[in-house]
């Protein structure tokens, strides 16, 4: 069973920083290409970032190019996602996802339970 638990979201000030673990289990990771995808209040899921299996390859939304770094570590199991000189705006419930298809969002993907984060002053 694919399970992906993200942590690491919280209340923090604009221009301030977070970093998003998600642990994955029960499929093979290292071979999976994976990706964040956000949801703000009142909206819908909305793409961040993507990885490739090795991690060679990543891809941002417009949105994060610059301020959001996406990574992972397949011995651990897990993915990350740095994100940097925080907006109002980026407030949302972020989750990991194992993606169906590259750089996009789709209800087929797996998806975790989502960490709040909260960019307020």
């Amino acid at each position: 069973e694919v399970q992906l638990v993200e942590s690491g979201g919280g209340l923090v000030q604009p221009g301030g920083s977070l970093r998003l673990s998600c642990a994955a289990s029960g499929f093979a990771f290292s071979s999976s290409g994976m990706s964040w995808v956000r949801q703000a209040p009142g909206k819908g899921l909305e793409w961040v970032s993507s990885i490739s299996s090795s991690g060679g390859v990543r891809t941002y939304a417009d949105f994060a190019k610059g301020r959001f770094t996406i990574s992972r570590d397949n011995a651990e199991n897990t993915l990350y996602l740095q994100m940097n000189t925080l907006k109002p705006e980026d407030t949302a419930v972020y989750f990991c996802t194992k993606p169906t298809r590259w750089a996009m969002y789709t209800p087929l993907d797996y998806r975790g339970q989502g960490t709040q984060v909260t960019v307020s002053s």
